[in-house]
């Protein structure tokens, strides 16, 4: 029979704490995308006045029909998941056989192009010379503008690094070589299969980088038919406040100005679930990874 372990009135005292710590986590960090999403489909009059503060109040779509009217979202929608297939694969492409050779021990230098990578992380030319080198290299108003300049990111090439050297055994990789596999098909054959949580993590991280880079866009695109799906939305929200904001001051005006104000209230919660609502709903199915990863890098032995 096996013991049963008796909790001690500090270990009750810390459980407690504990729910009552993620308890108010869980509120802090709900209640602001409870509320998005309620102001979304609620009468803008009743979210402006403060009346709609967590359930929806005169439940409206014009926000979400105002939005999905303009016929530019669905080619920022095309674009945007187009840049992420791609660039995803790009990343994962560069980044991966890049942090499986500097995990390895007999990689010559090593050290050396680690610490020349890790100076890239602190120190940067800045807007203007990365534009110029973009234009000079042609890539202006193409998607391989953004694309390659983030073709990897230091970070997460430490956090692949790291994961390869603790969680491939070394054992391994001997038993293969002296078997006559060659480095590739040992990468290939062997340790990706064995990366699968990395490799989702990675995917995660670089494709919600992906999908919410705008500035990129906005730097190195000139044709609108390009514009992924975030500047879409910048330039529909922009629009909105510009119509609010337009118009005389007169006072016969003013109650036209304050209904176009809460509209573009209202468009603007939409464009914020439209653009976050396919990144919440990957989520769920990779977060599995993440646990995986963890147990995987604490087992030992």
């Amino acid at each position: 029979m096996a013991a049963v372990v008796k909790e001690t009135s500090k270990d009750k005292v810390f459980l407690i704490c504990n729910y009552i710590y993620l308890v108010l986590a869980f509120i802090i960090v709900a209640y602001p995308v409870l509320y998005i999403i309620s102001a979304s489909i609620s009468n803008p009059k009743f979210v402006s006045s403060g009346e709609m503060w967590l359930l929806p109040k005169g439940i409206t779509f014009e926000g979400y029909q105002r939005v999905f009217r303009d016929p530019s979202i669905w080619r920022g929608y095309g674009n945007t998941i187009l840049y992420v297939a791609i660039g995803t694969f790009v990343n994962l492409a560069v980044t991966l056989p890049a942090a499986y050779s500097l995990s390895r021990r007999d990689f010559v230098g090593r050290n050396v192009i680690m610490g020349i990578f890790m100076v890239t992380m602190f120190f940067g030319g800045g807007l203007v010379p990365s534009y110029l080198l973009i234009k000079n290299l042609g890539l202006v108003n193409s998607m391989w503008a953004l694309i390659l300049p983030g073709a990897t990111s230091i970070y997460n090439l430490i956090i692949c690094r790291t994961f390869f050297q603790s969680s491939i055994p070394k054992e391994l990789e001997e038993a293969a070589e002296i078997d006559g596999c060659s480095n590739f098909r040992l990468f290939f054959s062997i340790v990706l299969p064995l990366s699968m949580s990395i490799i989702a993590v990675m995917a995660l991280f670089f494709g919600v980088g992906h999908w919410n880079n705008y500035f990129s866009a906005m730097i190195y695109l000139n044709d609108e038919a390009k514009y992924p799906l975030q500047l879409v939305l910048r330039q529909i929200l922009v629009l909105q406040e510009m119509s609010a904001q337009a118009g005389g001051i007169s006072a016969s005006q003013a109650t036209a100005m304050n209904n176009k104000a809460e509209v573009a209230a209202l468009v603007k919660y939409a464009v914020i679930i439209v653009s976050t609502l396919p990144i919440i709903i990957i989520y769920p199915f990779l977060q599995r990874y993440f646990v995986q990863g963890v147990m995987i890098g604490s087992i030992k032995g």
